[in-house]
């Protein structure tokens, strides 16, 4: 073995692998343990069995040497290895303002210890929020992508409430039921969590971009897997086994009979976590999965308040922080908490403008308007919209 400096300032290795004329050199240095854990996560997939018990028992700089060793078991993993810069990879997350996590960090989520035979390699993650602060008091809302406006409502109503209590909403930031939670978590000024399935430096779906860095800008977006992964059927399935892991109670808002939220639970369930759900009309598709988790055995949760009974005592519910009894957002339609999360506080914004950051019809959105005019939380300047200066219900003493 051989080795100089290479790009970086991280060291470049000539390794022989055990087998006949095989030579490869390295872009990085092996025995440097975070840039191990990095090569891990890009030469394993995650959920990866074997690559687990194989880091478990050696540690990542031990197992990363087996595999450099040669032989057939480690064969899968030699492919990956060759092209593998951790270096690169940590100058991209860098770059988009991330950081990489691993376990040892102080700010490892303790649930992940939880996977005794799957845990990550390391995190990805970007925004200023601590992964173990965001993770000590948190639950995960997660639902169907094709919901209805009920499912929308109550996923959003039940984050905002949840956030005002102090507690992370944590989902995947898909269409549906998820990105209602995360909208609900912004529109209470708490941060929440979604872990995706892709890369950091990709949005996916690429709609929800902009939701992506607003939840980024305040809380947390994290992931397994090294930036310009694509999100791959196997990863989404992987992906739920880290928001069971994370959180302390998942929320099944609304599910198909198939839903990938229903995996999710399962996951859960294994993990000896709280599963509830919200119950729908029997006569909804979008609630067959929700209805089957119940008579299995869920809890049923239909507001804020049941589903604090699952996290704290009664004393602790007691000592919790107590919701504005007014917010901004109490009793607004599904469509106009989108519109009003999406005016700006300061500089006012044409209503095209908010109809694509809402993902709403520009009629949708003046309509909208309208009825947030009414109620005093939207203003109008010139040809543009913004949030009222004065919000109601929070005005100073003698008001």
């Amino acid at each position: 073995m051989t080795g100089d400096r290479g790009l970086r300032g991280h060291r470049a290795v000539d390794h022989d692998l055990g087998e006949a004329g095989s030579r490869v050199r390295l872009r990085f240095d092996p025995d440097d343990g975070r840039l191990a854990s990095v090569a891990w996560s890009r030469i394993s997939e995650p959920g990866d069995l074997a690559a687990f018990r194989l880091v478990e028992r050696l540690g990542p700089v031990g197992a990363l040497h087996e595999v450099l060793a040669g032989g057939p078991e480690t064969a899968r993993w030699r492919v990956r290895l060759r092209t593998t810069d951790p270096a690169r990879d940590l100058a991209t997350i860098h770059r988009f303002g991330g950081r990489l996590v691993v376990p040892g960090d102080e700010e490892w989520p303790a649930g992940l210890a939880d996977l005794a035979s799957t845990p990550p390699h390391c995190l990805w993650v970007r925004g200023p929020g601590r992964l173990d602060a965001l993770c000590a008091r948190a639950v995960a809302v997660v639902g169907a992508r094709a919901a209805t406006a009920y499912g929308e409502h109550v996923a959003a109503e039940m984050a905002a409430g949840l956030t005002e209590r102090g507690v992370t909403v944590v989902s995947g930031a898909a269409y549906g039921v998820d990105g209602a939670a995360h909208r609900g978590a912004l529109a209470a000024e708490g941060p929440t969590m979604a872990v995706l399935a892709c890369g950091l430096d990709r949005w996916y779906p690429t709609g929800h971009r902009r939701l992506i860095d607003r939840i980024a800008a305040t809380g947390a977006v994290v992931s397994e897997v090294p930036p310009g992964s694509a999100p791959t059927r196997w990863r989404f399935l992987e992906r739920n086994r880290l928001i069971a892991a994370m959180t302390m109670v998942t929320i099944v808002v609304e599910a198909a009979a198939r839903s990938g939220a229903l995996a999710t639970a399962g996951r859960a369930l294994k993990l000896a976590r709280t599963v509830a759900a919200v119950p729908g009309p029997v006569t909804s598709p979008s609630s067959t999965g929700c209805n089957q988790l119940l008579r299995e055995g869920a809890v049923c949760v239909t507001d804020v308040a049941e589903v604090l009974e699952l996290l704290y005592p009664i004393g602790e519910q007691l000592a919790l922080p107590v919701a504005a009894p007014a917010a901004d957002h109490d009793g607004l339609a599904v469509d106009d908490l989108r519109v009003y999360d999406a005016l700006p506080i300061r500089s006012p914004a044409p209503v095209e403008s908010l109809a694509q950051v809402a993902g709403l019809l520009e009629d949708e959105v003046a309509a909208g308007l309208g009825r947030l005019e009414v109620r005093g939380l939207a203003h109008r300047e010139g040809s543009g919209w913004r949030r009222s200066a004065r919000r109601p219900g929070r005005s100073g003493a003698g008001a």
